[in-house]
């Protein structure tokens, strides 16, 4: 197998009426489908797109779905750009692909239009009308004639070719783009979905953007086994009551959500209201899950497989996994557990020398197929954590140096502890803001904690939700804290603010200390 494309193939082959992704207004089946995708393709061949980025400005819908499969039946790999995206944002991603053509949606034309974009300009809508009893008899001609490119396409393609792109924050300033492969989606799908037992009977409940590498999972395992994927609309997520409609309606059997979702129904008690029957698997990626959310689902869902997963977007979704079999207690780490077969997950010290002992800190570094191509268009950020396996000078062998700070517990698990950008230097110790948080969360009254380093005035910031007084939570804070790790300051919120893709929103935090 070298093309995901030949997931939607088999599926549409054995089950073409069967019900492949539902959005809140419509459906398509794998036959559907298949269909859409090889049309849209055929006219995309036009365009020369073999192996090119081609942005979709589009809204999560089912629509976008048919597109991203229309693009990569034409060769090329497809980019998501999420309209609500600040239009700076949008320009500086455009110019680092460098793009002929940009397809968006009727309702995201307005935004293109605004946009820095010298190229060709397209809306689905007429993509996917494209057919030949609404064509011209020139334009059927030459759709015929993309249908035979099609073919050609195909034979030529390897599976390192790109299948998309994903674009994550950058230290710079200008957002990096991930390239991920056919192969490695390949490589890691058809193992995840043996590891999880995901077949034909589940019904895949999609958080995450598409612009976010979660939502690989639910689109790919749901091609490679025939599952339905339901497209939760985003704002469900705001309101818990629809939210959990929606689940029990749709008769979803599959979470793969960021932490913050499911912290958002264990925070206003939404199982009290309704507990969706259907729900099997729980997973859960993005940040640490807080042992009292954790434990809330557990209490409702006993019997469910509950998952905790890690992986940053460069090594194609997640690396190692950890199933949840036993009670923890509150401020316990939750293992992210060992590494997915056929990936190699390791530590390093700080002089690249691999740690094998129990508690010993080191940076999480990893191999294997799963590895992203690297940057896009930025060579060196690639070079700089795409590196030579420093314990291997036999040949060529790259890892993926992650920056996240982590230790095996005595059970050979790892357990993650920071980023290696959230340790600070505060009153001459060496501080892991994690470690804050972590026992922040075995105080009853505190919901939810994010704690962030002022550097101007040298303080610990603790920003927290939760009915309690800074002068309780730093008397409660002292049984696990030493006193050079208690926050200097406290900021009290009705709610955490969180990103799009549903991670705590440090970033937003961090600039509002910089406004006082």
């Amino acid at each position: 197998m070298k093309n995901i494309l030949e997931y939607l193939n088999k599926s549409a082959e054995l089950m073409p009426e069967k019900e492949a992704f539902a959005d809140e207004n419509r459906s398509i089946t794998f036959g559907e489908l298949y269909k859409k995708a090889h049309n849209i393709g055929a006219y995309l061949t036009q365009f020369n797109c073999q192996r090119r980025p081609v942005p979709l400005l589009m809204d999560k819908c089912v629509q976008t779905v048919e597109l991203m499969m229309g693009v990569v039946c034409a060769g090329g790999f497809y980019v998501i750009l999420d309209p609500s995206q600040p239009v700076n944002r949008l320009n500086q991603i455009l110019e680092t692909l460098g793009s002929d053509i940009l397809i968006t949606s009727s309702e995201a034309k307005t935004i293109a239009d605004e946009l820095s974009f010298s190229g060709t300009i397209l809306t689905g809508e007429s993509l996917i009308e494209k057919n030949e009893a609404s064509l011209s008899e020139n334009e059927a001609l030459e759709l015929n004639k993309g249908y035979e490119r099609l073919l050609q396409i195909e034979k030529d393609s390897l599976d390192t070719d790109p299948l998309y792109v994903l674009f994550t924050s950058g230290s710079t300033g200008v957002p990096k783009g991930v390239v991920v492969s056919h192969r490695s989606v390949i490589d890691f799908i058809n193992e995840f979905t043996k590891v999880f037992n995901i077949d034909e009977n589940d019904v895949l409940g999609n958080q995450a953007p598409f612009d976010f590498d979660v939502s690989v999972k639910d689109i790919y395992s749901g091609l490679a086994v025939g599952a339905t994927v339901q497209l939760i609309p985003r704002e469900y997520f705001s309101v818990p009551v629809k939210l959990l409609d929606f689940l029990d309606d749709r008769k979803v059997t599959n979470l793969t959500w960021a932490v913050s979702a499911l912290t958002i129904v264990s925070i206003f008690d939404g199982l009290s209201y309704k507990r969706p029957e259907s729900i099997r698997r729980i997973m859960f990626s993005g940040e640490t899950m807080g042992v009292r959310h954790l434990n809330y689902w557990r209490e409702y869902y006993p019997e469910a497989r509950l998952v905790n997963l890690y992986g940053p977007t460069e090594i194609t979704c997640n690396c190692t996994f950890y199933e949840i079999e036993k009670e923890f207690s509150s401020g316990d780490r939750i293992p992210i557990g060992r590494a997915f077969s056929n990936e190699k997950v390791f530590l390093l010290d700080e002089e690249d020398r691999e740690i094998t002992t129990p508690g010993v800190e080191g940076e999480i570094c990893v191999s294997g197929t799963t590895l992203a191509l690297g940057y896009y268009n930025n060579r060196e950020q690639t070079d700089k954590v795409f590196v030579q396996n420093p314990l291997n000078d036999s040949w060529k062998e790259i890892v993926y140096r992650t920056g996240d700070i982590a230790v095996y517990d005595e059970d050979g698990n790892l357990c993650f502890l920071s980023r290696k950008d959230t340790q600070i230097k505060h009153m001459g110790h060496r501080i892991e803001l994690g470690e804050i948080e972590n026992a922040l969360d075995r105080i009853g009254a505190v919901v939810r904690s994010c704690c962030v380093f002022d550097e101007r005035k040298n303080k610990i910031v603790c920003f927290y939700q939760g009915d309690i007084s800074k002068k309780e939570i730093i008397i409660e804070a002292k049984k696990y804290l030493q006193d050079f790790m208690i926050p200097n300051v406290f900021r009290q919120m009705s709610e955490l603010p969180i990103t799009k893709n549903g991670k705590l929103d440090r970033k937003q935090l961090k600039q509002s200390l910089e406004c006082k």
